[in-house]
């Protein structure tokens, strides 16, 4: 087995292996880790096998010495591919411990990928983490919706939304104008929390150029001024609203609640899950029980990221 880090010669061959993997993303592809290379020193990782075969990838930068599954990306373990077996995943953790110490680094902090978002099982890295006595460090929790389980309605709450968005006449559509939301989204961010978006609508316009299929903005319309939106990132099997925001205007008359139906009931009701993202900060130590509350009002239940400590001196060859 060989670990090599990735080059950019070897771009089609990262992009071909995401895109069959069991437990790939687009935002694993190079079009979308690389928009913010200038942010991290990239050291994402290649496994092959004996036979040559291109076994795993693993998204990385390394920052103080430290190797982290990215730090650019929500989340982003080893991908496997289809051949990928438990014995195997063993091998790939004592490979990679073996080059990441060739390499000066003497810990990994790994984002897994959470369950839903695999094609196929793909947890064989879990059991390699407790195997070679990784600690859990952090737990977020999200909000997902399973359409294979019998569905929880939306709160009273959500309900009166619906009633008044309807009545006023709002307006769902698919729309192009990023900053018109990112207006909008950023005004929410700096008032609520002294906060502003991840991404800014250059990037997002950036992204959604390149990733049109997987990037949809859905927006509520009263007349011609946009007053909600929802930006979703698309996989094979998962709605995810990366952004959600509303003016005041907006949240007045429950537009969100319109938007939500929407794409719950019609827009994504063929996918298997959909995902309102996570409620929890402080790394997983306190959990916003309002933001929570109001993804639980739209039928959304627990589901977890796991992060995890690895200190490659407890690997075993």
């Amino acid at each position: 087995m060989k670990v090599v880090r990735y080059t950019p010669d070897r771009l089609h061959a990262w992009n071909d292996f995401v895109r069959t993997a069991r437990n790939g993303h687009f935002m694993f592809e190079r079009g979308y880790m690389d928009y913010h290379a200038d942010r991290f020193a990239d050291f994402s990782l290649m496994v092959y096998a004996d036979d040559g075969g291109l076994l795993s990838l693993l998204p990385a930068n390394i920052k103080d010495g430290i190797c982290h599954s990215h730090q650019g990306l929500t989340f982003g373990g080893f991908l496997s591919g289809r051949k990928m077996r438990a014995q195997n995943m063993l091998e790939v953790f004592s490979a990679t411990r073996d080059f990441l110490k060739e390499q000066g680094v003497k810990r990994l902090v790994y984002k897994a990928i959470p369950h839903f978002y695999h094609q196929q099982p793909a947890q064989e890295d879990i059991y390699a983490l407790f195997r070679y006595g990784a600690t859990c460090h952090r737990v977020d929790i999200s909000s997902t919706i399973d359409y294979k389980s019998k569905r929880y309605a939306f709160s009273s709450s959500r309900r009166s939304g619906l009633r008044k968005s309807r009545e006023s006449g709002v307006e769902i559509k698919t729309s192009d104008d990023f900053t018109a939301f990112f207006a909008i989204a950023t005004a929410l961010l700096e008032k609520k929390y002294a906060a502003r978006p991840t991404h800014t609508a250059e990037e997002m316009i950036l992204l959604h150029g390149r990733f049109p299929g997987n990037i949809r903005l859905h927006a509520a319309y009263e007349g011609e001024e946009m007053i909600a939106g929802i930006i979703v990132y698309e996989t094979p099997t998962v709605a995810h609203t990366q952004y959600i925001a509303a003016s005041s205007r907006g949240k007045e008359i429950g537009a969100l609640d319109l938007l939500f139906e929407k794409l719950i009931d019609e827009t994504y009701a063929h996918k298997n899950y959909f995902d309102f993202g996570i409620s929890t900060e402080q790394g997983g130590a306190y959990l916003n029980e309002n933001l929570i509350s109001q993804k639980e009002g739209a039928g959304a239940r627990g589901t977890v990221h796991q992060f995890f400590t690895l200190d490659l001196d407890k690997i075993s060859t």
